[in-house]
């Protein structure tokens, strides 16, 4: 009997292996990799998040990553409770830091070196070489959980530091740098430690923003010091905030278990509503019921996209971590807002929408539209309390702009695809503010710098910051305002903004030719003139200049990084990003044949920029020649030489899953232009997609004959009808259905003569 029971027991272990063997194989979160484009310049955030998630705890290598992480030799110095995913320019965040360690409470700096890291969805862990704690992370939306295990026989140590954040200056007022404005901690009981952590500044030169936490522990605290200004204090419980720096060193001693469980509750409210937090999101002390319940929110998103079963490995990985990208920011923040109280949603670190418009938005749209929805109400929420719609906003504060006001496209695209609970009039009175009121001396921070000149000249001229892509972008945010206006009848708002949306036309430097292409948007001064010689550097008394060409990047060291005419780009790029007019671009540069050869320039010698968001459409601007397959030819090719799975597998920061964004879509063969009603159709990476939709629709895209040789689309059929447009209407995606593309070995004439939809 007993050997019956054995073999039962037996067989139950094998039958539930197999089970969890084949969910391995079937959740698609295991596909999901956070290193890729972890390295080089991807700078994405590599620990445990929810989706949109408020906490995102990983740990910090020195105070200057954007991220926090570096890759291994590096040293850890803690781990911070708060952080940013593929970001440019100065750090934020990076509040909250604890560390592991065993020996004396003596020392404030406890860095150590990592033996080993293992990382994936929801789950990081590290060895530390020196003292071989190990260290395990995983979270929930507002909670961050840690398991720490120490080896036998050290005692039970960690330091708490909320005095730490990334992106520490000696220099008062640094630019882009986080400044210290106070901190405070208090060990409340035998298992309880709370405070704060007050910082300014940072990327967006931000106001003075607070973190507050609530650390519980499964063991009760042995002895403690606390720590304040460079000093150890052995009998004092707390460190009231005094403008210095604090933390606190805690011990658990060397008895009972080796492993130690510490739940940080953070919260931008208060220390009362972080320990809420706690007792709300995370109740108990399992672990790994903290991790499934994280795997279970980022499958039920991801598996809204299924792609065919001989779907590579590789191409998966790519695929799925692409979308996990997109959506880890902006972030939730719903009942933690400081600045105001009411029940709309919240959302914060929009990081940036002059990056995310363009992809990254649409990608949420398609897959998750509800919280697109959020989304959007949570920017007409801080319009309506900060009086702006952000840009660039993070820490509660909206802190910068680079060209246009591009929540306007936003508005407009979730306006052209119909999402419903949004107020559309008051989204249209946001868009107005935006191209209407100067933002008076805030023009870095928000609104649009330049107004009165680009309303009363048409154009942005010359000596005012970024003038060239101003322009071009004021010309789209009015094209969007255009639209929305039309949507909602309100004709003489049409009419003025649908005329202003041809500006980007008054920069437009017809007769000027470089690399074998005429007509290039060009610098213009206040008097209407052409200008080929600008102003090298900021003196106010030597003022030498330099040859302004189409192909010249200014920054970073020719003129001050913010000052330049194209902010982190050439003409060659920003005269192609005219979203709304491609047919217009197309007549002005020659027509089709010099458009032709101008694209072929562009991509052939290297003058496009893979990491650079103003360029995300050109590879699909074949479609408006009526040649899609070139388009087709160029993406693939650009996908093959740029992405991968590896840890730079990203060609540029990731900002916020912009670059993500442009992958996945382009890997289902579909790409959007944001604020219109369509996704461009090109040959997907993929055999088979499957989109499962609102209401319980679903739209397939599935191929036939499809391989390395037969990459062009001979034919395509919608729900069994002959297609011969190279685009889509998202209201025929959310219908749900099936779009079939017969692959061949040659172009067609497929998609060449039903071009993309007209201004």
């Amino acid at each position: 009997m007993a050997m019956k029971i054995s073999k039962t027991i037996i067989f139950l272990g094998i039958s539930l292996f197999f089970t969890s063997a084949n969910y391995a194989q079937t959740a698609v979160h295991n596909y999901v990799d956070p290193m890729i484009g972890s390295e080089g310049v991807g700078r994405v955030f590599i620990g445990p998040s929810c989706p949109y998630g408020m906490v995102k705890p990983s740990p910090d290598c020195t105070v200057s990553p954007n991220s926090g992480w570096l890759p291994l030799p590096k040293e850890v110095t803690g781990f911070s409770q708060v952080h940013v995913s593929g970001t440019g320019g100065g750090p934020k965040y990076g509040n909250i830091q604890i560390m592991p360690f065993s020996g004396a409470l003596n020392k404030l700096d406890q860095s150590s070196h990592r033996a080993e890291e293992n990382v994936k969805l929801g789950y990081y862990e590290t060895i530390f070489k020196e003292n071989q704690i190990k260290t395990e992370i995983t979270t929930a939306e507002k909670v961050s959980f840690y398991r720490i295990t120490y080896p036998k026989n050290t005692t039970k140590d960690l330091k708490i530091d909320p005095g730490f954040f990334l992106g520490e200056s000696p220099e008062p007022n640094a630019r882009e740098a986080q400044q210290f404005v106070g901190s405070q901690i208090e060990i409340v009981s035998d298992t309880e430690v709370r405070g704060y952590s007050r910082i300014r500044g940072g990327w967006n030169n931000g106001r003075a923003y607070t973190v507050y936490f609530w650390a519980t522990f499964d063991q009760p605290i042995a002895k403690y010091v606390t720590w304040k200004d460079g000093k150890f204090y052995s009998n004092q419980p707390a460190q009231f905030d005094s403008g210095k720096k604090t933390a606190a060193l805690v011990s658990f001693g060397k008895d009972g278990k080796q492993e130690l469980n510490v739940k940080i509750g953070i919260s931008f409210l208060s220390e009362l509503k972080a320990k809420n937090n706690i007792e709300t999101e995370i109740p108990h002390w399992n672990f790994n019921t903290v991790l499934a319940s994280l795997e279970n929110k980022w499958e039920q998103l991801l598996s809204r996209i299924q792609l065919s079963s001989d779907t590579s490995a590789e191409y998966k990985k790519m695929f799925y971590t692409g979308l996990y990208h997109t959506m880890i920011m902006p972030v939730d923040r719903t009942g933690e807002n400081p600045l105001w109280t009411n029940a709309e949603p919240y959302y914060d670190d929009f990081y940036c929408i002059w990056d995310t418009f363009r992809s990254s938005s649409p990608l949420i749209t398609l897959i998750d539209s509800k919280r697109q929805v959020e989304i959007v109400n949570a920017m007409l929420n801080i319009y309506k309390h900060d009086g702006y719609l952000p840009e660039g906003r993070s820490g509660n504060d909206n802190g910068r702009t680079q060209g246009g006001s591009n929540a306007e496209t936003v508005l407009a695209d979730a306006f052209v695809k119909n999402l419903k609970g949004i107020d559309y009039e008051l989204a249209l009175k946001a868009m107005l503010k935006d191209a209407t009121i100067p933002p008076g001396g805030n023009e870095e921070r928000e609104g649009r710098g330049g107004l009165l000149d680009y309303l009363r000249l048409g154009y942005v001229p010359f000596g005012t910051d970024r003038a060239g892509n101003r322009t071009i972008d004021y010309a789209y945010n009015d094209y969007n305002i255009a639209t929305v206006a039309k949507g909602l009848n309100h004709t003489e708002i049409y009419n003025q903004y649908i005329k202003q949306a041809d500006n980007w036309q008054n920069l437009w430097r017809s007769d000027y030719e470089n690399n074998g292409s005429k007509g290039f948007i060009m610098p213009k001064d206040a008097n209407g003139n052409w200008l080929d010689e600008v102003v090298f550097g900021e003196s106010k008394i030597q003022k030498p200049t330099y040859k302004y060409t189409p192909v010249i990047t200014e920054s970073p060291w020719y003129v001050c990084h913010w000052c330049v005419f194209f902010y982190e780009g050439t003409s060659w790029e920003y005269s192609l990003s005219v979203p709304h007019d491609l047919p217009e671009v197309i007549r002005r540069s020659g027509g089709e044949a010099a458009f032709k050869n101008r694209l072929d320039t562009f991509f052939d010698t290297k003058l496009y920029d893979v990491s650079n968001e103003p360029s995300f459409l050109a590879p699909t601007m074949y479609h408006w020649i009526g040649k899609p397959y070139l388009s087709s030819d160029r993406i693939r090719t650009i996908i093959k030489d740029n992405f991968n799975t590896s840890h730079e597998g990203l060609p540029g920061n990731d900002d916020s899953g912009a670059m993500s964004s442009w992958l996945a879509f382009h890997m289902m063969g579909l790409y959007p232009n944001a604020g219109q009603p369509y996704y461009l159709l090109n040959t997907p990476l993929i055999k088979e997609i499957s989109l499962q939709l609102e209401e319980g629709k679903k739209f397939k895209i599935s191929t036939k004959k499809m391989s390395e040789k037969n990459k062009y689309i001979k034919t395509a059929f919608l729900n069994g009808q002959p297609y011969n447009k190279a685009w889509i209407s998202h209201d025929d995606i959310v219908k749900g259905g099936e779009l079939i593309f017969e692959m061949d070995s040659k172009p067609s004439a497929w998609g060449t003569t039903i071009l993309p939809p007209k201004k």
